[in-house]
């Protein structure tokens, strides 16, 4: 029977724990950490790869002389985590004292001693690995189409799977123990016609089983975007330039929650611990709270059911909690971990994670949104006498401190006396975070959410996300 951290016995971890303080570790942390990954890609068609991967660990972390030391062990199927790993901890732990100017402590925080896990409807077992690849390529060969001059030149599909098991044990009482899987399906769409080329990437993605991603969910999603691919290519006309009223998709609003949002309230960022691998934060230097109108509301909650991002405690075994990062319009909760909560007086609200056992938790987001408000859709384009709606974006870009950014539109309309006309192509929308956020004077009902996987750290960790929003309307803002 393989080794799995569901059902491995707490108190072999406890005893390293406890190893670890009796080397002169003031806190110490033990984590069994199980990746199990299925991957296929389908190119045109064909099948360009199929992976299994088993990522099974031990994962180590020690406060010592008020420095902080990090280890890991990779473990065979059976193999047990040791001693001396924990140790290792304990050793990097004294050599970082001797060279930081700051002692490290952790901050009060709401511990658990739980059991949790994600029980699919659809267990991935009850479809065959060959019945999976058939209805792969059978889906990308639908959408290999040719419309006079347009055709679609390729399509990538790659679907995965992943259970992620987890018990992690702390020196000062948490005990967590969880089980998630979680699937996804990734493509490109890259297609031409006389008029140039364009392409549209997308990602479906939960935890749960099969059910997140029904193939007439996938089909549906391939179907509009390569709709739009023909519209922007052949039908679309120039898009009007200069400052005017932009109505954005949840699609849009999510990207900008994530980027302008998410990433500039991450602690460590703002402190500019991350300065040298993905980035730094407007927010370190920023003066006052306002940063938007009062209708932008920006939340990142774990905790949402069947979401790509979710968890009930994160890597400090700190219970998950939505954390308002924007509230109407005002700078309010950084994303914190137990050192950064500790440094700025405050009681961490859960925002550690690690990708797999060979890394150390740091802050990151979860599912990060714009809060819905009471309009109806049409309710904000009847107010607009000339401007764009952008439905869907071919890129984005922004600055290393989150605040100038630009969104390139894959579908737009123009919008003319309250009504949505012709296609438009070529519409940027520019802005600041302040001028863009500042902007919005109205919020529809609807949320919805997009999937990815959010990039941090050196080395590099990649964890799974949500991001989304309701349809929004910026007034008075820059069309490139």
């Amino acid at each position: 029977m393989r080794a799995s951290a569901w059902d491995y016995d707490e108190t072999v971890l406890e005893r390293i724990v406890a190893e670890m303080q009796s080397a002169g570790a003031s806190y110490a942390e033990a984590r069994l950490h199980l990746l199990e990954t299925t991957a296929i890609t389908i190119m045109n068609g064909a099948v360009v790869n199929i992976g299994r991967e088993r990522r099974w660990g031990a994962a180590y972390r020690a406060i010592a002389d008020g420095g902080l030391g990090f280890a890991s062990e990779t473990l065979h199927i059976e193999g047990k985590p040791t001693v001396d790993a924990g140790k290792r901890a304990v050793a990097a732990a004294r050599t970082s004292a001797r060279l930081v100017r700051s002692k490290v402590s952790l901050g009060p925080a709401r511990l658990g001693r739980a059991t949790y896990q994600v029980v699919p409807r659809r267990p991935f077992e009850d479809v065959s690995l060959d019945e999976k690849i058939a209805l792969l390529k059978g889906i990308a060969g639908e959408f290999l189409v040719e419309r006079g001059s347009f055709r679609v030149q390729s399509i990538v599909l790659v679907y995965r799977e992943m259970v992620e098991e987890k018990l992690l044990v702390t020196s000062d009482g948490a005990l967590v123990r969880s089980r998630i899987p979680r699937v996804s399906i990734f493509y490109n769409v890259a297609a031409k016609s006389d008029r140039g080329r364009a392409n549209r990437w997308f990602m479906i993605g939960g935890s749960g089983g099969l059910e997140v991603v029904e193939a007439e969910k996938l089909r549906s999603h391939l179907s509009s975007d390569v709709e739009s691919l023909y519209v922007n290519l052949v039908k679309a006309e120039a898009s009007p330039k200069g400052v005017m009223d932009v109505v954005v998709s949840p699609e849009i609003a999510g990207i900008m929650a994530h980027e302008a949002s998410g990433h500039p309230s991450e602690a460590d960022r703002i402190l500019g611990r991350e300065a040298a691998q993905a980035g730094m934060s407007f927010r370190t230097t920023y003066k006052g709270r306002l940063i938007g109108s009062r209708y932008v509301t920006v939340i990142d909650d774990p905790t949402i059911p069947g979401s790509y991002g979710f968890y009930l405690y994160d890597d400090e075994g700190v219970a998950a909690r939505p954390r308002i990062l924007y509230k109407n319009g005002e700078l309010n909760e950084m994303l914190h971990n137990r050192e950064t909560a500790a440094i700025y007086g405050v009681e961490s609200n859960g925002a550690a994670r690690a990708m797999d056992y060979r890394s150390e938790p740091i802050i990151r987001m979860s599912n990060t949104y714009i809060a819905p408000g009471d309009h109806k859709f049409d309710e904000l384009i009847e107010d607009v006498r000339m401007g764009i709606y952008i439905s869907k974006y071919m890129e984005w870009n922004i600055d290393d401190i989150r605040w100038g950014q630009r969104y390139g539109a894959l579908e737009a309309y123009l919008i003319l006396n309250g009504r949505i006309e012709k296609p438009v192509r070529g519409a940027v929308l520019e802005g600041t975070t302040r001028e863009l956020f500042s902007s919005v004077d109205a919020v529809s009902r609807d949320l919805k959410f997009y999937s990815g996987t959010c990039g941090k750290g050196e080395p590099p960790q990649g964890v799974p996300v949500w991001m989304g929003g309701p349809y929004m309307r910026l007034r008075g803002v820059r069309v490139r």
